[in-house]
This record gives structure tokens, sequence and C-alpha cells, in this order.
């Protein structure tokens, strides 16, 4: 044979370490050192880095499903602030620094029925107002000043994180989590929103901590996660998750 038959064993394993099992099965039967370099040692490089390859792509495909649902329901790139754009990941929104505006953003996909959650963070200054909540298509994502948007009109329902008020249809509807001293929100924490359009109630979780429901009574139209923000430079990410785990 060839100059390949008298390798040493260990380069040998080197190069069967980039095959695949069909491959291999096929390696085994060329020779006896061949056969003995793939057979006498099941923990060796060859072994380790196929296992590694097929549990990765595994793994990959399992992310990758959630992560194309996921994607699916990230912020919109067309329905959102001129003022923010959406970055390469998919799922966090940059404020650009600009003076007097309140922004905010849309997913792709709104819901008019059955039981969502999804998680939003503040990866920046929140500023003076920074709100999460939900809105309907007509609700406004760009206004003058530095305001609650989310919650500004009948289209949208907010919670401000900065004072902890809820809004709606330019009212503050009273201040959440109902609790003495609430803690003020810290930056980067995730909040669990949940939208339950069977029972029209939206709620909120911190940590894995259910804070209770914020509004009752939503209407049976269709409603988009969304968040408002006044910080240049602030960064929000949004994350869909799918159907709360509570059942």
């Amino acid at each position: 044979g060839g100059p390949g038959w008298r390798l040493p064993g260990r380069v040998l394993e080197l190069v069967f370490s980039y095959l695949e099992l069909r491959e291999l099965r096929s390696c085994a039967l060329v020779c006896k050192l061949w056969h003995r370099v793939l057979h006498g040692d099941e923990n060796s490089e060859v072994w380790r880095s196929l296992a590694a390859r097929c549990l990765a792509e595994e793994a990959l495909r399992t992310d990758i499903l959630c992560n194309v649902r996921a994607f699916h329901h990230a912020f919109s790139t067309n329905d959102c602030s001129r003022n923010v754009y959406i970055k390469k990941n998919g799922f966090t929104l940059h404020r650009n620094p600009i003076a007097q505006s309140t922004d905010g953003a849309r997913t792709k996909i709104g819901f008019s029925e059955g039981r969502h959650a999804w998680e939003v963070w503040w990866e920046g200054p929140l500023g003076t107002v920074a709100v999460i909540g939900i809105a309907t298509k007509r609700a406004a994502m760009q206004c003058q000043g530095y305001v609650a948007l989310l919650g500004s009109d009948d289209q949208s329902w907010g919670w401000n994180l900065v004072d902890n008020n809820l809004l709606h249809n330019g009212e503050v509807n009273g201040s959440f989590p109902q609790c003495n001293n609430a803690p003020k929100y810290q930056i980067g924490e995730r909040i669990r929103v949940i939208l339950d359009m069977e029972d029209k109630t939206l709620a909120f979780e911190r940590g894995y901590e259910f804070l209770g429901v914020a509004f009752r009574g939503l209407p049976k139209v269709c409603l988009y996660p969304a968040v408002s923000a006044v910080y240049g430079n602030t960064e929000v990410t949004l994350v869909y998750l799918g159907k709360p785990l509570d059942g």
C-alpha cells in the first residue's frame, strides 16, 4: 500500500476524526492497523469528535427551532419609529440619540387569541420613561417630547418601569406591582409579559416572581408586544417564549 498505510496511530486518529460514521465503517475494513486504531479505544479522538458533532447538531436543531419561532415574533424592522433600528441579532432595539422624541416598536406578529409569553429587558439607561406592554396596529410608535407613548391612548397599554405606573388611554391606572415600596427595575432584569386573550388580561413576572395581573378587560382585537423608550443609545431586547409554562 501507499504511505497512508504506515501513518502513526495518532495521525490516523486525527485524520479519522474528520470522517462521518459511514466512512469510518469502510475505513475499519481496510487493514488491521486501521481496524485497531478505530476499535481499540472508544474514548479516542475519533469517537469523541463524532459524538460532539452529532450532539452539537442535535442541540443546534432544537435551539434553531426555538430561535426561528422567536425571530418570527421579534421586533418588526418596518413597524417602529424612524429613530430606532433593530440590531443584527434580530431581537434588540437600539434607540438613536434624538432630542425631544419618544420612540417605540411593535413585533411582527400580534395575537387575537390564545396565551402568549415573552421576555423584555433593558440593556441601557431607562431615562425618564421606559414602557413595556402591548399595542394595536393603530397605536403611534413615535411622538414629540419625552412621554409615556405606550398607554398614551386607547390603542395601547403599558407599564412604565421608571415610576411603576400602569398607563392606558393617557391616564395612570394605578401603580404596579400593588405592594408598598415595590422595588424599582434594575438594568438587565428580565420581565416576563403574559398576554391571555381568553381571559383578556395582561400580567407581568420579574425573575420568576409573578407580579400579578396589570390590565383586565382587553378588547378582542389583534394585540402586539411593544415598548417605548426616550433615552439616547438605550437598547431593549424582546424574545418571544411561546405559551406560558403554567398551563
